[in-house]
């Protein structure tokens, strides 16, 4: 497929809910799957960042995330998350969708996320402090949530420094 536009803040397709995908919906599946993949890639060969992307970034408003972390590659279709404890942890977030901008948020420590791969398996698995942030913040993007609307407090915003 191709590499697509990240839309950016202030793009009202950012704040819809995302659709559940079904079986028979497979080729177009596989085709946001290998646009996410194509988009995070040159993402990261022009801003040297980027571990995650949710499809409503790429104007897909279907609930898919494709995650990179290292060498391995997973895409969680319909996913639904459950905390699994009530501790939260703050943090500077930034996305894709604002570039150069940080936002101070909560996010809970622990999760378990349910999800089908490709293959159309259900699969589980339990995400603890970045990573379950990192969940969170694409999570909440295929609910039209973006980082901006959960900061702490209007304090909670910072230009990244150009290094």
């Amino acid at each position: 497929m191709a590499k697509r536009e990240i839309l950016i803040l202030g793009n009202e397709k950012l704040y819809e809910i995302s659709r559940p995908l079904s079986i028979v919906a497979r080729e177009e599946m596989e085709g946001v799957a290998e646009d996410l993949e194509d988009t995070l890639e040159t993402f990261r060969l022009e801003k040297g960042f980027g571990r995650a992307i949710a499809a409503p970034q790429i104007g897909a408003s279907v609930r898919m995330i494709f995650m990179k972390l290292d060498e391995v590659k997973k895409v969680f279709i319909n996913p639904c998350m459950e905390v699994l404890d009530e501790e939260t942890f703050e943090l500077w977030d930034d996305c894709m969708s604002f570039p150069g901008l940080e936002v101070k948020v909560l996010r809970y420590r622990s999760i378990c996320v349910t999800y089908r791969d490709l293959d159309w398996k259900i699969q589980s698995e339990v995400f603890e402090g970045d990573l379950s942030e990192l969940f969170q913040h694409e999570f909440d993007h295929l609910n039209g949530v973006l980082a901006v609307q959960r900061a702490v407090d209007m304090q909670a915003f910072r230009m990244k420094s150009a290094e």
